[in-house]
């Protein structure tokens, strides 16, 4: 018997992890693309095409399939191995093929154009016109009218576009798990705060080099490493590490991938009728076009760059006061801006650490959960779980009804890839009058508990902790009657206003004294503290926002340029970077080659999003700074018109509908100290 064929005998239906085997997942996938090939016979069957019949059926067919591919696929982000990643290989190539086999089947097509072109005729909901033009647009943008020349093109260049993209995320991960910086001397981990030196003499055991100290390219080891160690030359040799993954001209080097993707996205849009890759994505996004994301991000780079370049002068002198250091480099830059900060505002990340047991942070957010939207949730160890350091909750309502399934990984592993994310095992959706509650996950890589420490983590963990949440919540509060629809089913720049919004939260007191207290003391963290990180929120706000900034113009730079006049990656990426570009270039360094979210991820032509959407979630938190931060009405209308509603409707109707207006970028520019 094949665990993922039958009926998840599990609390909640979830996932069950401890009975699923490797080779389960290509049996059942085969099988599962088999019973969803019938669903979609049925629906081609159909004597006269309808909403319901045609349009639903098709939203509601291959569940199973989507279920197993949930599971498969978040694995091989959160806990491969290599049988998992030649599986993704063949699985990839699978799910590609029926992608195509349904976009591209034209007795299935024509049924949905005829619903679609008696659309006037058919008295639908929002929800439903939603759905409607959704699946239309989606198969038009996939290919439906092309001609079978073209269909067979698209479907090569869609199944060569699968594996380009396992495979840059494969190389990632391979470059990150096999770099070690191993320490023999004491003498040079000068400047490392106790519990980094602990936890990497801890890495140094796990490893085999007992009586040594390791620091790798996962995040909890890298960052403490370039902000803290005063041994600049090891700084310099972490810092190339990271820089010069994939790209080193061995069997781990993706500039010939990225040239390969690029090639086959734009034929892809040039297929159906599009110049540029990035005015295909562009088309349903809320931007609209290249040319208003070049827009925004330039009038941002306008205001930002001025005060960026203010701030790398300002370094550079009190480098050169403290230690006479004549150039900054970028190995040098985390270390003087974290002792600046510092001295500027007597606030470090070694100062507020104790503060942050992540079990304390945890709680924390979801007591801001329960505050604004009446939602609690309590670990359930009869969920089965991928990995024991995950942990999983049932989220209820007030009246105690079942909400979610909640899962949360937090610590770096070798089968694990860099950074954090939220993502979801099962959506949320009605069918025939029964509901299906959502299954959502976030994973992070965040500072490991050592011998004689718990968890604890810097603030800018903590604001990562608060922004994947918010996406969780997006996705565990969703409530309609289409998966398509619901949950993190929204225009990509539409989808970082939940995560973002909810980071505003970590900053305020009376979010903090809920859950912010000294782990050895259980002092609550003291205002004065709380104000420093307030007075701290803007520090090298310039340079930040330069640097997201420089990642936007890239992303476009790529999907918005004939990929035939990219001879050189190296060079390229050096010169759409140059107008951004405030520290002395490091010569074979490339951050292209592991720009995953673009490459791997769902970001290319939208990394903009980031910006994007700060200036809805600075506009909308006005609204709880001027109503109160945990005001239940303001919350309330947010869970409604933004979290809950997902895509149902365009999301400009839906911002107004909250805001009462549309967003305007003044709050961005203050809080980031732009004006």
């Amino acid at each position: 018997m094949n665990p993922l064929l039958e009926k998840f005998d599990t609390p909640f239906e979830t996932a069950p992890f401890g009975l699923i085997k490797a080779e389960h997942y290509l049996p059942a996938i085969q099988e599962a693309i088999k019973k969803a090939k019938e669903e979609i016979q049925e629906i081609k069957n159909s004597p006269i095409p309808t909403f319901e019949n045609t349009i639903v059926a098709l939203d509601q067919s291959g569940e199973k399939l989507n279920d197993i591919s949930s599971i498969f696929f978040n694995l091989n982000s959160a806990e491969t191995n290599d049988q998992i990643q030649a599986l993704a290989r063949e699985i990839s190539s699978l799910l590609t093929a029926h992608s195509n086999d349904i976009l591209l089947d034209e007795a299935l097509f024509a049924n949905i154009q005829f619903v679609y072109e008696q659309k006037e005729k058919l008295t639908l909901t929002e929800e439903q016109k939603t759905l409607l033009e959704k699946t239309y647009k989606g198969f038009v943008r996939n290919g439906a009218k092309l001609d079978e020349n073209q269909k067979q093109r698209l479907r090569e260049i869609d199944r060569d576009l699968s594996q380009l993209g396992l495979k840059f995320g494969e190389n990632v991960l391979a470059e990150t798990n096999k770099y070690e910086l191993v320490v023999s001397e004491e003498s040079n981990l000068a400047g490392l705060p106790d519990a980094v030196k602990e936890a990497a003499s801890q890495t140094a055991e796990e490893k085999g080099k007992p009586g040594k100290w390791v620091f790798t390219l996962a995040y909890p080891s890298y960052i403490p490493f370039m902000m803290y160690s005063e041994n600049r030359e090891l700084r310099r040799e972490l810092f190339i590490a990271s820089s010069t993954k994939s790209c080193k001209g061995d069997e781990l080097d993706n500039r010939q991938h990225i040239k390969d993707m690029l090639r086959l996205k734009n034929e892809r849009a040039n297929l159906l009728g599009y110049k540029r890759f990035s005015d295909f994505v562009l088309e349903e996004r809320m931007a609209k076009s290249a040319p208003k994301v070049m827009d925004f991000l330039h009038n941002l780079l306008e205001m930002a760059k001025p005060k960026a370049l203010a701030e790398i002068k300002e370094l550079e002198n009190f480098a050169k006061e403290l230690d006479g250091l004549e150039k900054i480099e970028k190995w040098d830059f985390s270390f003087y801006s974290e002792k600046l900060k510092n001295q500027k505002y007597e606030v470090s990340d070694e100062l507020l650490r104790p503060y942050f047991k992540l079990e304390n942070v945890i709680e924390g957010v979801f007591l801001t959960a329960e505050k604004l939207f009446g939602i609690h949730f309590i670990e359930n160890k009869n969920i089965p779980k991928y990995h024991p350091e995950v942990t999983t909750y049932e989220v209820i309502d007030t009246e105690g009804n079942h909400v979610a399934v909640f899962y949360a990984d937090f610590f770096p592993r070798a089968g694990k890839r860099n950074g954090a994310w939220m993502t979801s095992f099962r959506g949320q959706k009605t069918v025939k009058g029964k509901e299906s509650r959502p299954h959502v996950s976030i994973v992070c890589n965040f500072t490991k508990p050592t011998k004689t420490k718990p968890s604890l983590l810097t603030f800018n963990e903590v604001t990562t902790l608060f922004h994947e949440f918010g996406h969780a919540l997006h996705g565990m509060l969703a409530k309609g009657n289409y998966e398509s629809l619901t949950g993190t089913s929204v225009y990509w720049d539409f989808v970082e206003l939940p995560s973002q919004i909810f980071e505003n939260w970590s900053y305020e007191k009376e979010c903090l004294d809920l859950f912010a207290k000294h782990y050895e003391t259980e002092e609550i963290i003291p205002s004065e503290l709380i104000q420093k990180i307030k007075n701290a929120a803007n520090f090298q706000q310039g340079y930040q926002t330069v640097r997201q900034i420089s990642f936007g113009l890239l992303d476009m730079a790529y999907h918005g340029t004939d990929p035939s006049t990219i001879s050189e990656i190296f060079s390229f990426e050096k010169e759409i970077l140059k107008p951004t570009s405030l520290l002395p270039d490091v010569e074979g360094t490339l951050m292209s080659t592991s720009f995953s979210h673009i490459f791997q991820g769902g970001y290319a032509a939208g990394y903009y999003s980031y910006k994007w959407a700060e200036v809805l979630d600075a506009d909308a938190f006005e609204m709880f700074l001027e109503k109160g931060i945990f005001d239940r009405e303001t919350a309330t209308s947010f869970k409604e018109n933004i979290l809950s509603a997902g895509g149902k409707e365009h999301p400009t109707v839906l911002y107004k509908r909250f805001r009462g207006r549309d967003p305007k970028p003044d709050a961005l520019l203050k809080r980031a100290g732009l004006v």
